[in-house]
């Protein structure tokens, strides 16, 4: 892809909670939670091409641009083992998401649909819990590994999506600009709109930008429930242009009520729509619509329909 991101210029989905929509709604087994495992399989490649298509008929539907995310957010270094793999087998998967998507773009991408193949690159450890911190050095020589194999593979940008501290998501903004592509930084909060750590969302953007001199082309919300961060960004400011989307959660519930349900939680999808075309009434620099745990087609479909005739959406 060249030239500048799509997502920049105008209004662009993405896709809902990939793992627990195929988890609860499917039937698929995700070991520790990472999807990447299906590209090994015929079974697995399809059932993620099935996942995806509507997503982007949606797209088409509608007249917005999309942004393929690809299914690597459990595929970095240290989950290789854990899901019985090499290095270099965790690598080819990470590899063949990326080419899958690329299929799914040709197939679908338009002079009106304008598609972007991202590369998702997430926490070292656990997306609710930030664990033992590493240092933004440690940070980046970790990532650097998936960067570069995502990188390699033809991911037009990469996104680093649930981070729960200020040095892991700089340390990812560090890897992608050694490997020359833009990157999205997006950040879990708790029920206060504070991350994990206790930073606030204000403070978090501001320290990612200073420890990399601005290099994220934006910032998303994720993984929390419009409730929780819409007083933060109640009111227009400087600092809040940087936030370009929101991917949030069906459930009102916290992380830790959430992390023991053994049923899932998703929410109503009309009422979401509605808090998110709310939010965008505020901050119209919002330009990329998506979902998280617990949310389907059916949110993602019912975002887009509410925030239709909004400023973003011409």
């Amino acid at each position: 892809m060249k030239g500048p991101l799509p997502q920049l210029k105008h209004l662009v989905l993405t896709d809902g909670g990939l793992e627990t929509d195929l988890l609860y709604h499917h039937g698929i087994d995700l070991p520790h939670f990472a999807s990447v495992v299906l590209l090994g399989t015929v079974e697995g490649r399809a059932a993620l091409e099935e996942y995806y298509r509507p997503y982007l008929e949606l797209a088409r539907r509608l007249g917005t641009g999309f942004i393929l995310e690809s299914p690597t957010w459990r595929a970095s270094p240290d989950w290789a083992v854990p899901l019985g793999l090499r290095q270099p087998e965790l690598d080819q998967l990470n590899v063949a998401a990326i080419e899958l998507l690329h299929r799914l773009r040709t197939e679908f991408a338009t002079a009106t649909l304008e598609i972007v193949v991202s590369g998702c690159v997430g926490p070292r450890g656990d997306g609710y819990d930030p664990g033992q911190i590493m240092s933004v050095t440690e940070a980046t020589d970790y990532h650097l590994h998936q960067a570069r194999v995502l990188a390699s593979a033809g991911a037009d940008m990469l996104s680093a999506l649930t981070m729960t501290n200020v040095n892991e998501a700089s340390g990812i903004a560090s890897a992608a600009r050694e490997v020359g592509l833009p990157v999205a930084v997006s950040f879990t909060v708790e029920t206060d709109g504070h991350l994990p750590t206790g930073d606030s969302l204000m403070d978090a953007v501001a320290a990612v930008d200073e420890a990399t001199d601005r290099y994220p082309a934006y910032f998303l919300i994720n993984c929390a429930h419009p409730d929780h961060f819409s007083e933060v960004l109640s009111k227009p400011a400087a600092w809040t242009q940087r936030i370009r989307g929101v991917r949030a959660n069906a459930s009102r519930c916290s992380h830790k009520e959430l992390d023991v349900m053994t049923e899932l939680d998703d929410g109503d999808p009309v009422e979401l729509g509605q808090l998110y075309r709310k939010i965008l009434e505020l901050q119209p620099q919002i330009t990329i619509l998506g979902g998280c745990c617990g949310t389907d087609l059916r949110h993602v479909t019912a975002v887009a329909e509410a925030c239709r005739g909004l400023p973003t959406f011409s």
